[in-house]
């Protein structure tokens, strides 16, 4: 059959038709899902008129008269309880094309009003050839499938006259769509894709192509002509084997970034570095170097690792791996039971059986003996990606990197280099054999310009320390200029601990800051009394540290005090506020994320467990309490609230920056070190100002406390690009 075979092969089609009849539609049901799934779009000039065939067929499911009568909007709302279910299946995908803006359709009848449109012809292409047909049949069931009729076919690439042919259709053909035509009257349609949309416009596009198959399977069983037969078998294959191949999952196909990203990782011996900013789109990018590679293989099959920090990040790029139809994904860590499925597929390829697969494992689990025993097995062609690359070169991976076999890597990560760790950073760099600008780099002023993430303003908020607090910092300080006063005289190294006790003893009074609490009541109560909620609203609370700043030490009886008090502060700000919980001890975490995306939870209060990967689009204001110095740890939570969402245009973020005032106390033994410690927070501070729309007022906030330490915001956010 003509008209399915060509509709199975083409991208585009342009119909003029007369009669818009169910039964045809029936007949055209099967096979049009998968024109949709390869980018189909629609042009249609219809009859604005239906037969009484049609007319029983819609109202009463019979087909006895044979006069005609005009199509309404209330004619659709019968289809739905009239057409078979294929003709149901068409006006599904009908109404995805609506819905999606890949359909267009104009009514029209003669002007001299009478007669009717009796158009029976069009042109379907695949974007670079096309195919003009014109038949003597009706658009209706009998006319495709059972009258003998004519049928005209001019080819684009058969000859110069065929060629020319469709030229001049084509002219006519815009000249009545665009209305340029003089010789018609247009008939208002708009009313009619809305009922359309209304009664059959509820499936996605891979739900058409799932229905789209059964339906095929279940018509194969009816008796039909070998001819017709055949053709439904093509289309049956033709789906099945979309269904099955592993795909890019948004129908625009990778950006030209992504492209770019895998041509350079390519010309880098397929290993390296892509430093992009969160929300920039990290996992995309690297699935797609495991689709293209798939795409060149021999043999058609996608062999992959990836390493992630969290099990949330587990069960989140499950999510995105499917979403490129990879199949036979294992997940690894404390939580799954992986050990069999791992080996059953190890023992299929030793057998030489092909065999594709995609492990999602934690670096708590990779660096095990009880993986590694089946990571040594697994093939050369494997490609590791790790994500928050960065973890990559802590100390228990460290350990095995050397003996990793396989060469095919790809690292991500907003911040690869490790702060305070340049050892680390010079391992992982030559791990991924790459270096800055590193093989692929994507900033997060780039992501802003070029609308990947969305704009923000930035509000640093001074926060004075409670007058017992001020006396255990400057007790602190004083023990601590002793000790390093006395450094050369005593030996250094002897006290090095005791000062790095004394420093993180100093550093919990600026992170646990009591006044803290109060000022973020402050900020949400006053955004509060001006939109009237508090919905898609995030405050990282302080939380534990450690000495380097890579491994967080969490006192948890602690944390959990100190984050219901910034709960009980939030919540008392107004009754019907909802205020959530998402630490790294928090059941359900995933329902958490969704009621807060939702609207449910209004805001979310959080320590570090949202640092790494989690994605929150939605959030719309952020309160930072965490005085962090670590790069990574500020960048990453920025990237949280810069996410882009259809219904947000700007995000805000307030800062509480903790400067003691030390006036009289500071000596020229400890000048030095508070000048140190007042600098790593005018770091975030700077990070945060010179990407912001409102950067003047900021730099203007804080520019007294800078110049009292003799510091200078510009000079630090040079000296951070750099790093």
């Amino acid at each position: 059959m003509f008209h399915m075979d060509a509709l199975l092969e083409s991208t585009k089609l342009d119909l003029l038709l007369g009669y818009f009849s169910s039964s045809a539609i029936s007949v055209l049901a099967p096979g049009f899902a998968k024109f949709l799934s390869s980018g189909g779009s629609v042009r249609m000039v219809v009859n604005h008129i239906l037969s009484d065939k049609d007319k029983e067929a819609i109202l009463k499911g019979q087909t006895t008269l044979e006069t005609a009568y005009n199509f309404t909007v209330d004619d659709i709302h019968h289809i739905k309880n009239s057409l078979d279910e294929y003709g149901r299946h068409f006006f599904e995908c009908l109404a995805w094309l609506i819905a999606s803006k890949k359909i267009q359709i104009k009514a029209i009848k003669p002007k001299v009003n009478q007669g009717i449109a009796h158009y029976k012809s069009g042109i379907f292409s695949d974007g670079k050839h096309e195919v003009r047909f014109k038949s003597s049949c009706n658009f209706t069931a009998s006319g495709l499938l059972e009258n003998l009729e004519e049928l005209g076919v001019r080819f684009s690439w058969k000859s110069e006259a065929d060629k020319e042919a469709i030229y001049q259709y084509r002219k006519y053909f815009e000249s009545i769509f665009n209305e340029q035509a003089d010789f018609v009257e247009y008939v208002p349609i708009d009313e009619v894709e809305v009922a359309i949309m209304n009664e059959f416009g509820d499936k996605t596009l891979h739900e058409l192509l799932v229905q789209e198959s059964q339906l095929l399977r279940k018509k194969q069983d009816r008796e039909l002509k070998p001819a017709f037969k055949k053709v439904f078998e093509k289309a049956v294959k033709s789906i099945e084997d979309y269904l099955a191949e592993p795909r890019f999952p948004y129908p625009a196909g990778a950006r030209p970034y992504q492209i770019e990203a895998y041509s350079n990782w390519i010309t880098n011996e397929s290993k390296g570095i892509f430093a992009m900013a969160t929300g920039t789109g990290k996992t995309i990018t690297s699935l797609n170097c495991v689709l293209n590679e798939y795409k060149k293989s021999k043999d058609k099959t996608y062999q992959s690792i990836i390493l992630v920090p969290t099990i949330s990040l587990v069960e989140q790029w499950e999510k995105e791996v499917k979403s490129f139809n990879f199949a036979n994904v294992i997940k690894v860590s404390s939580k799954n039971e992986w050990k069999s499925e791992l080996s059953g597929i190890l023992a299929a390829m030793r057998f030489g059986g092909k065999q594709s697969f995609v492990i999602i494992c934690t670096y708590a689990s990779f660096y095990r003996e009880q993986f590694q025993f089946f990571f040594r097995k697994l093939p050369k062609e494997t490609i590791l990606i790790a994500d928050e690359g960065h973890n990559i070169a802590s100390p228990k991976v460290l350990d095995i990197l050397p003996n990793i076999h396989l060469p095919k890597r790809i690292g991500l990560s907003a911040t690869p280099k490790r702060i305070y760790d340049p050892e680390g950073s010079e391992a992982m760099d030559n791990f991924f054999n790459d270096k800055e600008p590193y093989t692929y780099s994507f900033s997060m002023q780039r992501a802003i310009d070029e609308n990947v993430l969305c704009q923000y303003r930035y509000f640093p908020h001074l926060v004075a320390l409670t007058q017992n607090e001020l006396d255990q910092y400057i007790e602190i300080s004083k023990r601590l200029s002793k000790l390093l006063a006395n450094k050369n005289k005593r030996g250094y190294v002897e006290k090095s601990d005791l000062v790095e006790k004394l420093l993180l003893a100093r550093k919990r009074v600026i992170q646990k800051a009591r006044n803290k609490i109060e000022i973020t009541k402050e900020i949400l109560e006053n955004h509060y009394n001006e939109h009237g909620d508090l919905r898609f609203s995030f405050v990282y609370v302080p939380e534990g540290f450690s000495r380097n700043e890579e491994e967080v030490l969490f006192d948890d009886q602690e944390d959990q005090r100190l984050i219901n008090q910034y709960t009980q502060a939030i919540g008392s700000i107004n009754q019907q506020i909802l205020v959530g919980q998402f630490t790294s001890a928090t059941p359900d975490r995933k329902e958490i994320l969704k009621q807060f995306q939702n609207g449910e939870i209004h805001v979310l209060a959080s320590m570090k467990c949202l640092d790494e990967g989690v994605d929150i689009p939605r959030a719309e204001l952020a309160v930072f309490c965490s005085s962090t110095g670590n790069p990574r740890q500020f960048i990453q939570r920025r990237g949280r609230v810069l996410r882009q969402h259809l219904d947000k245009h700007l995000a805000t973020i307030h800062d509480l920056v903790v400067v003691p005032d030390l006036e009289g106390v500071v000596n020229e033994e400890t000048y030095k070190m508070e000048q140190g410690l007042v600098k790593k927070e005018l770091e975030r501070v700077a990070y945060f100002a010179f990407m912001s729309i409102n950067q003047h007022y900021t730099l203007k906030a804080l520019d007294e406390i800078a110049k009292s330490y003799e510091l200078n915001l510009f000079t630090i956010h040079q000296e951070l690009i750099v790093q």
